[in-house]
């Protein structure tokens, strides 16, 4: 789950290399892209360790189809441009990071290791979303609009993120894993500090989400597309190697 969310995230942002608006913002984006693509790695390789089923990272990442997939679909979703760009990595990031934070405590050493590795990223992620939400919400009457037109479509896909799929209770039980449903005040405050600070007008608030979900495997038609531009290669050479 967690590294599915990473891995998808991940290619997303390497889409907007080169279409930041500025150089040093091109850098950001793919830095910040290498490092949840670290944190897939590390993250599929636990996975494919206690599957014990014969398959690796790569496997996992670039053998499975869209159903096996169990990011949440936030991560699928297409920026329609920078404003949801970064409203996007700000809701993903400030929940990420709380989870992260809380994964720290978990009794698998493995899965505590990589959450105290990627509390230090995420802290970034987060600050720079941060600030180019403020930046563009208590801008010019353009940019203002704009990022409340990105706040107003985002914040209602964060509703995922916290509802506690079977699977993870069963591991929060085992003390491996933290239970979402426990981060939603620490982000529902980040989140207000934020918006309060670019002058924009608060959404509506999370809206609760009981259907089916990326954890089950429901996804957008998005991740289809998104699929095929990542495992393309791997799947037209099987074993290939550099």
């Amino acid at each position: 789950m967690l590294g599915d969310d990473a891995l998808i995230m991940s290619h997303r942002l390497q889409q907007w290399v080169t279409r930041a608006p500025e150089l040093e913002d091109e850098l950001a984006i793919a830095n910040i892209a290498l490092d949840l693509l670290g944190q897939a790695r590390l993250l599929l390789t636990r996975a494919a360790e206690v599957e014990d089923a014969g398959r690796d990272e790569d496997a996992l990442a670039y053998l499975r189809d869209a159903a096996d997939f169990r990011n949440v679909r936030l991560v699928e979703r297409e920026d329609a441009d920078f404003a949801h760009l970064v409203a996007r990595l700000l809701v993903f990031a400030t929940w990420r990071l709380a989870l992260l934070d809380a994964l720290t405590a978990a009794g698998d050493p493995v899965l505590a290791a990589i959450g105290a590795k990627g509390v230090k990223e995420v802290t970034y992620h987060r600050d720079y979303a941060a600030r180019w939400v403020v930046r563009l919400g208590d801008g010019t009457e353009l940019s203002h609009a704009r990022m409340q037109a990105a706040a107003d479509a985002v914040l209602p896909l964060a509703g995922e993120l916290f509802r506690t799929h079977p699977t993870e209770a069963r591991l929060v039980a085992a003390g491996t894993a933290v239970d979402p449903a426990t981060l939603r005040a620490e982000f529902d405050g980040v989140w207000a500090q934020v918006i309060a600070a670019a002058n924009l007008r608060s959404p509506s608030g999370v809206p609760d989400d009981d259907g089916p979900g990326g954890r089950d495997g429901v996804h957008t038609p998005a991740l289809a597309g998104i699929l095929a531009e990542l495992q393309g290669l791997a799947r037209s050479v099987p074993g290939g190697v550099w």
